[in-house]
């Protein structure tokens, strides 16, 4: 870490990979974003009870809190573990080169599902156009695919042939109604 290796009493330093740690006043500092400075023994230790995956961190709420580093969920837990978790997004996913068909499916996080999709991509074109959060996504994605497969003028599993704006008006609709129920 800038030509140096940082140990202390309190935090062994040595595989701190923050970048934006600098030797100030006779010690290391973290500059956060928001431009303070904090001991880097103090964020290393704090984030030793973190948990980030892909570098977004994830809440000590979330049910799937597991603290360290991950480049996923799949990572971290059993797909098995994932899918027992009912609190998550349902999510419209889309792919450019086929315009006319949209996906309506669940996640515990949506952006880590897109990264599965964009591995069988070579463009990695896979976007997603909607999220719905929900604190049942396997009931709410049930609900979904029937008001979705009334617009389609086809299905395939959990693709819809239907176009773009429309599928986003009827998570938009969803979305409304859970704001007047609650």
């Amino acid at each position: 870490m800038i030509g140096q290796i940082m140990k202390t009493k309190e935090v062994d330093l040595e595989h701190y990979t923050r970048q934006d740690a600098r030797f100030e006043d006779g010690e290391w500092w973290y500059i956060r974003p928001n431009g303070k400075r904090e001991r880097v023994e103090s964020h290393a230790r704090k984030n030793t009870t973190r948990m980030f995956v892909n570098g977004k961190y994830i809440p000590k709420t979330h049910p799937l809190h597991k603290p360290g580093n991950y480049k996923a969920l799949d990572d971290a837990w059993s797909h098995s573990e994932i899918e027992n978790v009912k609190e998550g997004e349902v999510y419209i996913i889309c792919n450019a080169a086929w315009p006319d068909w949209i996906k309506v499916g669940k996640a515990v996080n949506s952006e880590d599902r897109l990264k599965g999709y964009q591995t069988s991509s070579p463009f990695r074109d896979y976007e997603v156009v909607a999220i719905l959060t929900t604190d049942n996504r396997h009931t709410k994605e049930r609900e979904m695919h029937k008001i979705f497969s009334h617009f389609a003028e086809d299905t395939k599993g959990e693709w819809f042939k239907i176009d773009k704006v429309t599928a986003i008006k009827l998570f938009n609709y969803q979305i409304k109604e859970e704001n007047n129920a609650a």
